[in-house]
């Protein structure tokens, strides 16, 4: 029966989308209607634009809003806020938005303690919101109130009289507040979050020298939501955009039909080529060929008639171009024919969030058939474990979700074998991983090939010999006197004694 009450009471808990990208997901469909949010987070955790994206959005679907300030005046604000596109001023002349300006005046002197009372402002926000009509509210920050006043009493006080307030009027609204640690007491004076129905928290942690911000819905009161952290970035002309990796499910479709790699022999090996929508790890030293294999990946997909794109985070365009030339494949060319498009990123230009939210961008603008990661190795300079982790993840699963074929390299830290982090972090992922091995032999350096995984089809299990000319990439015998090429450890065997176990296995 109690179950059944708590159920009942759940459903009934209407909730309005704020069209936030990513949060109507982790809020299982938005903020609980008219109810107040209480949104903390230290200082450039993003409160501020988070709290008036609010309102923007709301705007485009047609709900005005009403912002209070406490700290920022209106002009910085609408200054601030025209690089994600929102244009204030124009919804102001509009009667769109209306600002409630709390902020402090220059000149003004402070207010002592048993001077301050929220009746005055609260009265001016219930005016503004009855005349714009409001929906939806603002208010950033809370802090600023409480600078004024150092009994707590009196500021919870005057917090439950602004949320009721706001309750009585019907309005879904946010409150923001400032913390002073990532991970300690959720706001800085300790009582915010006991008059607000919902919580939400904003990071921006400093780890391993890299920046990472990170949403949480701490409290959600009566209703469900999301567990748990997950990445949000910023981004231009759009505002906070969340990653919600708990989005992604195992609903992919499976393809039996073959795709080629670009050379018939690496066909041969891997059964008859690629599947269409497997996702291929290519793994190998610094020069063993892994850029050869996507320029030749490339150019298999532009000879049927495929639409190939290239995420190149290690060479220039040029770079690729010339490269590509030099096997016998002409970029230029397959560009010209809109067949082929080639992105060159440095790493350090952007966070993984906003690299990721990049390429899918231009992946559902271009709508190719083969997509390319030249390589996964630079990306991971410029993010933790955890967050190159989470990246790995939405590519890759949004790549298969779109059934296109996907190819990423990665380097391995030493020349002759092991494996790298990002090998590590994306192997279980993938459908094929291919290694590329240097194999010294009696003083001269020699290429290796073999095919480690290839989920769901027989495969060709020797290590091989390669070279690389003005053709491409020629793949040769087995090497058949040497063991340890993965580890990096090779061991030559006499020919008599290889003839000798081999006898044996046969027996």
């Amino acid at each position: 029966m109690i179950q059944e009450n708590e159920q009942d009471y759940t459903e009934s808990i209407e909730k309005l989308e704020t069209a936030i990208p990513g949060f109507d997901f982790l809020s299982v469909g938005g903020l609980p209607k008219g109810r107040a949010t209480l949104v903390a987070g230290t200082a450039g955790s993003s409160k501020t634009v988070f709290a008036c994206q609010f309102l923007a959005e709301g705007i485009k679907r047609g709900e005005n809003g009403v912002f209070v300030t406490f700290e920022e005046p209106p002009k910085a604000l609408r200054k601030n806020m025209r690089g994600f596109g929102w244009n204030i001023a124009q919804w102001e002349a509009d009667r769109k938005w209306a600002f409630v300006d709390a902020s402090p005046q220059p000149g003004d002197s402070p207010i002592v303690t048993g001077e301050y009372d929220l009746g005055a402002l609260i009265a001016r926000i219930e005016f503004a919101i009855r005349k714009y009509k409001a929906q939806r509210v603002s208010l950033d920050s809370l802090g600023a109130i409480f600078s004024h006043l150092a009994d707590s009493t009196q500021v919870r006080n005057d917090l439950f009289r602004l949320a009721s307030a706001l309750r009585e009027l019907e309005v879904t609204a946010i409150m923001t507040a400032e913390r002073t640690e990532e991970y300690g007491e959720i706001s800085r004076y300790g009582v915010e979050e006991f008059v607000a129905d919902n919580v939400v928290i904003l990071r921006n942690v400093l780890a391993d020298e890299k920046r990472r911000r990170t949403i949480e819905i701490l409290k959600y009161r009566g209703t469900d939501h999301q567990k748990g952290e997950y990445p949000f970035t910023i981004i231009p002309r759009r505002g906070v955009v969340i990653l919600p990796l708990s989005a992604i499910e195992l609903e992919q479709k499976s393809s039996n039909i073959r795709i080629t790699s670009g050379s018939d022999e690496l066909d041969r090996m891997c059964g008859g080529g690629f599947f269409r929508d497997s996702i291929i790890l290519v793994s190998g030293a610094t020069g063993t060929g892994k850029t050869l294999m996507v320029t030749e990946f490339m150019a298999g997909g532009v000879l049927n008639n495929e639409r190939c794109l290239v995420f190149a985070f290690e060479e220039s365009r040029e770079q690729l171009f010339r490269n590509a030339t030099g096997w016998g494949v002409d970029f230029e060319k397959m560009e010209l024919e809109g067949k082929l498009k080639v992105v060159c990123r440095y790493p350090e230009t952007a966070g993984l969030e906003n690299h990721l939210i990049m390429m899918k961008e231009i992946i559902e603008e271009f709508k190719p058939n083969r997509v390319a990661v030249d390589s996964l190795s630079a990306l991971e300079r410029v993010s933790s474990l955890k967050g190159f982790r989470e990246f790995i993840i939405g590519l890759t699963s949004f790549i298969k979700q779109q059934e296109i074929g996907g190819l990423f390299t990665s380097t391995t830290p030493t020349l002759l074998g092991g494996s790298s982090i990002t090998e590590a972090h994306i192997s279980t992922i993938t459908d094929s991983i291919i290694l590329l091995r240097y194999v010294e032999m009696y003083g001269e350096m020699r290429r290796g090939i073999t095919v480690l995984k290839m989920r769901g089809s027989m495969h060709d299990k020797d290590i091989r010999e390669f070279s690389i000319d003005h053709k491409g990439m020629h793949i040769g015998k087995p090497f058949r006197n040497v063991t340890g090429i993965l580890a990096g450890t090779p061991v030559y065997t006499a020919q008599s004694e290889v003839d000798r176990l081999s006898s044996m296995f046969e027996e």
